[in-house]
């Protein structure tokens, strides 16, 4: 049994979890940053502690700060959240060598699926198809120009250790490729202590569409369905709905089949989600594994109403799944929309203090880690909430939404809830009809 899990991460996911362990009886741990003292999730928290000052290197990303109040404490089990530690397989591994369980995959795992061409090999030798490209690192321009010459162009160029769209330069040509590839390689040196880069075939017209997968550690997987996560700015996503408005019922069922035996490739526990890219005609081909709870796992509870962090937490003690896949349905449609301090126009952070916040009457879930009175600083990532509406079909779920941000009042900092409205009434969206360069395409203002 779990009675003290510590959570290595801040903010509305630091919230949503104390709220699971409340329900399971656990008590918990949370750290904050002198930048996050007065957040919600400080309080909600069992006991607090400060971790360091406002920069992650000195706070959230502290190692042995967080390691040192683990051993005081003498927590039952640590849970990353997403960002920060929540991929890093030393860190897990660490946790484990002190006899504390981390909730997430084991660090052999977690590795294997950081490195974005060692999780191409793996997926191969699993026949699952993957985006046609390079599968070993490009150190020379030469070797790049014949990799990209190989496939065609435009192409992607890749940081394999990369992530959240960092360290990925659309290359257009030979000389657009040779222009980028060392610049590529010292920031994903920068970023993730791994310069190894590749390159990919850019698909011009592409959904963006991942899979829900559990593991337990006696074997079993299943998976939650789909979310198509389509709607993105440079690169990350801003809008993501379930079902996919996208796929027809074959191509869907051969997707989720796919999922799971990636996860089954890698022998899976815990939760993870497995990325796809899908082009016109509906081949799907995948891009990598997140070997983590998902910002936007809210969509999955919508529709399936279960509780992820809870079964994250009962995988994580040994039990087995609580449900088996033919127990597993998908009810309605949900929507999550990432609300963050931001222009919404130029997609440039705005942080400042907010002076009114009101989400309104409704039935929108809102998981967030703001309350009216606090600051959004400009130490870490801007979202400030995440909306999430489900109605019985795709239509009730957008007027839900519609009726949501209409009410939907925030002073003090700009957001990008103005680019929600435009998206909302957009015809290609609400026909399902978009891509992912939807809002370059748009250019919505």
């Amino acid at each position: 049994m779990m009675q003290k899990i510590l959570i290595a991460n801040r903010g509305e996911i630091a919230s949503r979890i104390i709220k699971t362990c409340n329900k399971m009886g656990i008590q918990t741990i949370a750290i904050y940053s002198d930048a996050d003292k007065d957040l919600p999730f400080v309080s909600e928290a069992t006991t607090s502690y400060r971790i360091g000052e406002a920069p992650v290197g000195k706070s959230y990303m502290n190692q042995k700060a967080i390691l040192d109040i683990v051993k005081k404490e003498k927590v039952d089990a640590v849970h990353p959240g997403y960002g920060f530690l929540s991929e890093n397989a030393s860190f897990a591994e660490i946790i484990r060598k002190e006899g504390t369980i981390f909730i997430g995959p084991n660090s052999k795992t977690i590795q294997m699926m950081g490195d974005k061409l060692l999780s191409r090999k793996k997926m191969l030798e699993a026949g699952i198809p993957v985006v046609p490209g390079s599968n070993e690192e490009l150190t020379t321009e030469e070797e790049a120009v014949a990799a990209a010459n190989s496939i065609g162009y435009p192409v992607i160029l890749k940081a394999s250790g990369g992530g959240g769209g960092i360290g990925m330069v659309r290359c257009e040509d030979e000389k657009t490729l040779r222009k980028n590839l060392e610049t590529t390689k010292k920031r994903a040196k920068t970023y993730f202590a791994n310069e190894k880069v590749y390159v990919e075939k850019y698909i011009q017209y592409a959904r963006h569409i991942e899979v829900q997968i559990f593991g337990d550690k006696l074997g079993n997987i299943v998976h939650l369905f789909e979310r198509d996560c389509s709607i993105q700015r440079r690169h990350q996503k801003v809008v993501e709905e379930s079902p996919s408005p996208f796929l027809t019922e074959g191509a869907k069922e051969k997707m989720l089949q796919a999922a799971v035996r990636a996860a089954k490739a890698v022998g899976y526990e815990n939760a993870g989600t497995v990325e796809f890219i899908v082009d016109e005609e509906e081949n799907f081909y995948f891009l990598e594994m997140n070997t983590r709870l998902q910002v936007e796992h809210p969509v999955t509870e919508a529709i399936t109403g279960m509780d992820l962090v809870e079964w994250q937490i009962l995988v994580a003690r040994g039990e087995i799944l609580p449900y088996k896949q033919e127990e597993l349905e998908s009810k309605g449609h949900a929507i999550e929309f990432r609300l963050y301090a931001e222009d919404p126009v130029s997609f440039l952070p705005s942080p400042g203090h907010i002076e009114v916040l009101d989400w309104g009457k409704g039935d929108t879930r809102v998981d967030s880690g703001y309350k009216e009175g606090v600051v959004v600083t400009p130490f870490y990532d801007p979202m400030i909430a995440k909306c999430i509406v489900h109605g019985e079909n795709r239509n009730e779920a957008i007027e839900k939404a519609s009726v949501f941000f209409n009410q939907l009042q925030i002073q003090g900092i700009k957001t990008n809830a103005p680019l929600f409205k435009h998206i909302i009434n957009d015809a290609d969206f609400k026909t399902g009809k978009y891509f992912t360069n939807y809002l370059s395409v748009k250019k919505f203002n």
